[in-house]
């Protein structure tokens, strides 16, 4: 397996603040990396860096070999990258297939052909897309009247539009219940291996993260705190007291794993 994602000594800070410290990590194709960490740790700062919506204070980060310091974020997307978010992103009023369409007319640089009819655009690919995801059925209906569940199916449709390499997913499975959640993982775990996608994706629910991740990076005040696979992190003391504080009992369960400064259950 090729590193699509190499990230080395990573630095960014926001006045005194230290958001991202010599954070360094990489990514194959065909993987699934799991970010996670506390409230504040600086795992959307990490995406935010990578996807190149902020610029590095120092560090470097290479994907696909590319060298993507002070890249725009269009320009990151054309490289191969694509990217969802933990707030959905797509166009309410249009129709589920319209949405797909419009990202693969900017994929082959169609754009122009807005001042036209897109109706009969990509629809071939867009349909194999919906199908890939097992929405085709929800095509012609409008995104803003969708299930929660197909909403996010819609939007990862949407960031596989441009034949990515690297996907960001920012907590892919927020707002969802624990089937809709490990349903979708699933789904997306078979797409990655299947396609040789590399995924980094950051997320809550850590029964999520460890039946479905093949590495785990933990972050902890901006720091890499630990890596490994689910077992070797599951068994890090160091994560046992980042997750759990001080004084709490060592043998945990994986779905107990949760943040010691967080309020969530």
């Amino acid at each position: 397996m090729a590193d699509i994602l190499e990230v080395h000594h990573l630095y960014k800070a926001f006045g005194g603040v230290k958001a991202v410290v010599d954070v360094s990590f990489n990514l194959k194709d065909g993987q699934l990396l799991a970010m996670i960490g506390p409230n504040g740790a600086g795992k959307s700062t990490c995406f935010n860096l990578i996807n190149g919506q902020l610029r590095p204070d120092h560090g470097d980060i290479f994907i696909m070999g590319k060298n993507v310091n002070g890249s725009k974020p269009r320009d990151v997307w054309n490289l191969g990258v694509g990217r969802t978010f933990q707030i959905t992103s797509t166009f309410a009023s249009m129709s589920v297939l319209e949405n797909v369409q419009m990202a693969q007319l900017s994929y082959y640089k169609r754009t122009k052909s807005l001042l036209q009819k897109v109706g009969r655009l990509y629809v071939d690919e867009s349909m194999a897309l919906l199908k890939l995801l097992g929405i085709e059925d929800q095509a012609e209906r409008a995104c803003g009247v969708l299930a929660y569940g197909d909403l996010k199916r819609v939007e990862l449709a949407v960031a596989l539009a441009n034949k990515p390499k690297l996907l960001l997913m920012d907590e892919p499975t927020a707002g969802m219940g624990p089937s809709e959640a490990q349903n979708l993982m699933e789904l997306t775990k078979d797409i990655v291996h299947t396609q040789n996608i590399g995924v980094l994706f950051t997320e809550h629910d850590m029964a999520v993260v460890f039946n479905h991740a093949d590495r785990i990076i933990v972050l902890n005040r901006g720091e890499l705190a630990a890596e490994g696979t689910p077992d070797e992190v599951q068994a890090n003391e160091k994560v046992k007291e980042i997750y759990l504080g001080h004084g709490e009992p060592a043998g945990i369960g994986k779905k107990e794993l949760i943040p010691a400064d967080s309020k969530e259950a």
